[in-house]
């Protein structure tokens, strides 16, 4: 059974059913061989992401950057992680109020420094909430979840 993780700080309605998506997408009935385990970002700690054969990622963006405690995961695991996870394919999504630029860019420079493997495009929801979103998210979770049972990632 390969473990699937997905971390997201979701504060908000909106947010959290976007979570939810990516979960339900996850845990699609068809994907057999694979345990989703999902957590905030208060819950997350280094033995969690250690344990992990795929991560998926989910942050707000804020003044131009992840959420603090979206950060606050990469600042408490990022050494404890470091060399022992190299490689790890991760794929994240950013509820973005304007563009997620800076986001985006602070999740690839971390992620990049713990050399894990980027394995599908961001997925960065942008301007006003749509209720395409939620597809989005929870196709972002069964792509991530079926790829890696399949053995893909």
């Amino acid at each position: 059974m390969k473990r699937l993780l997905i971390i997201a700080h979701a504060p908000s309605k909106n947010t959290q059913t976007m979570f939810e998506a990516v979960i339900k997408g996850a845990s699609h009935p068809d994907i057999e061989n694979v345990a989703v385990s999902s957590l905030t970002p208060l819950e997350t700690h280094p033995d969690d992401i250690n344990a992990a054969d795929a991560i998926i990622l989910g942050t707000t963006e804020n003044l131009g950057y992840m959420a603090g405690l979206m950060k606050d995961v990469f600042d408490r695991c990022y050494y404890p992680c470091l060399d022992k996870n190299e490689g790890l394919p991760f794929a994240f999504y950013i509820r973005a109020g304007h563009d997620g630029t800076g986001t985006r860019r602070a999740i690839e420079s971390i992620t990049k420094g713990l050399r894990w493997r980027l394995v599908q495009d961001p997925l960065i929801c942008k301007g006003d909430f749509q209720t395409g979103f939620i597809g989005q998210c929870e196709e972002l979770g069964l792509s991530m979840a079926a790829s890696l049972e399949a053995g893909i990632i």
